[in-house]
């Protein structure tokens, strides 16, 4: 079974995470762990602890010359704004006697909830590790998984659909011709058109103090039949896609495939029509069901898009209340970012990649990259077969 724990706060030493289950032998490079975190600190529209931070990892344990051994590995990403935090973020001693407390709970947050669930005079408790700068583990774990991915031909993608209301548009070429588009853009659209103009709302945006929501899309190519089941709830594959997404901050909606436009369609609109060659194998000639059927893969690329909200902290803040004098205020400021949905994009690729690689070694698993692969060679034989 593959699985990861995190730690760590926003402003604390570092950031940590511990993931099992990865066979042995696996090719793992840190090289390509530290392009990922790149590309989670790109997008026009972040904030200035992007100025401050270059991610990378460091890997405590798990590898030996670049491969897995099959027990759990440790990745460490640095804060390097510990150094200006250290004495307000100090794990032993004493609080300074000049410590500013945060009592006013920024709507949209888990500032307020948090508090109470956990009974903090100081908000600042709760905002380090509910704060998005977390997503940086996520990444660092996914583009593991990726790189396990990588080794059957499977391979993430994302590209941004919208951003305050302002659609991409219509965009043409193959998934990886949209997403080498998407790379080479500011905001990750595919259409150049609409680039200009998403910069443009977000300039002023940032004038206005405000922030901005979008949609992203992440597709995954090479997936094949039968990851998944629909024999439980929670081990359907759209199911576990779904909730890892809702799980990134500030997600507040998925769909997979043609999601909620099904929904105001006939079933004859919706539905994917089954054709078969001695060639191809079975095959669609469309992909309404976003490459899952049942909850389970059925060879197509997977399609899910997820819906950002507008980043809770607003440079003119929305109406709070001060949690120690219950006085109304406005709501603390935090350094934050105008928009996120491009960042966001790229930590939808990582947890993506998570779930495809957990169900993957789910029906493949082994101890050893050979074991899985030799697993995985029979099963696709017997497929061809069928």
């Amino acid at each position: 079974m593959l699985r990861y724990l995190t730690a760590g706060e926003s402003h604390g030493p570092q950031l940590t995470a511990i993931v099992e289950g990865l066979p042995a032998n696996l090719p793992l490079s840190t090289e390509k762990i530290n392009h990922q975190l790149w590309r989670r600190q790109q997008g026009y529209g972040r904030g200035g602890r992007m100025k401050i931070e270059t991610d990378q990892v460091a890997i405590g344990s798990g590898v030996r010359f670049g491969h897995t051994l099959g027990t759990p590995v440790t990745l460490v990403v640095a804060n390097r704004d510990w150094n200006n935090w250290e004495s307000r973020m100090s794990v032993q001693g004493e609080p300074p006697s000049d410590l500013e407390t945060v009592t006013k709970p920024r709507p949209g947050h888990a500032d307020l909830a948090g508090a109470i669930k956990y009974d903090q005079q100081d908000i600042r408790n709760v905002l380090e590790r509910a704060s998005a700068r977390n997503t940086a583990t996520l990444v660092a774990i996914g583009s593991a998984a990726r790189q396990l991915l990588e080794q059957f031909a499977i391979h993430v993608y994302s590209h941004v659909v919208e951003i305050g209301g302002i659609h991409a548009g219509d965009v043409s070429g193959t998934i990886e011709e949209i997403a080498e588009r998407a790379e080479q853009s500011q905001v990750r659209v595919a259409n150049s058109d609409k680039e200009a103009e998403i910069i443009e709302l977000i300039k002023r945006t940032r004038k206005e103090g405000n922030s901005l929501g979008g949609v992203f899309e992440v597709i995954v190519t090479g997936v094949p039949i039968g990851l998944g089941s629909y024999s439980m709830p929670d081990r359907r594959l759209d199911s576990r896609l779904a909730g890892a997404l809702v799980g990134i901050q500030a997600i507040k909606g998925v769909e997979i495939g043609m999601g909620f436009a099904a929904a105001r369609r006939p079933g004859s609109e919706v539905h994917d029509e089954i054709f078969y060659s001695k060639e191809q194998g079975y095959w669609r000639d469309s992909n309404g069901a976003g490459g899952i059927e049942g909850g389970i893969s059925n060879g197509q690329p997977i399609v899910v898009r997820a819906a950002m909200k507008p980043i809770p902290t607003l440079y003119q803040p929305l109406q709070s209340v001060d949690m120690q004098t219950k006085e109304p205020f406005a709501a603390s400021i935090e350094r934050s970012d105008v928009v996120a949905v491009p960042a966001a994009a790229v930590v939808g690729e990582a947890v993506a990649a998570w779930v495809i690689a957990s169900a993957f070694l789910e029906k493949f698993g082994g101890d050893s990259l050979q074991e899985i692969q030799a697993n995985y060679q029979n099963y696709m034989s017997m497929v061809a077969k069928r």
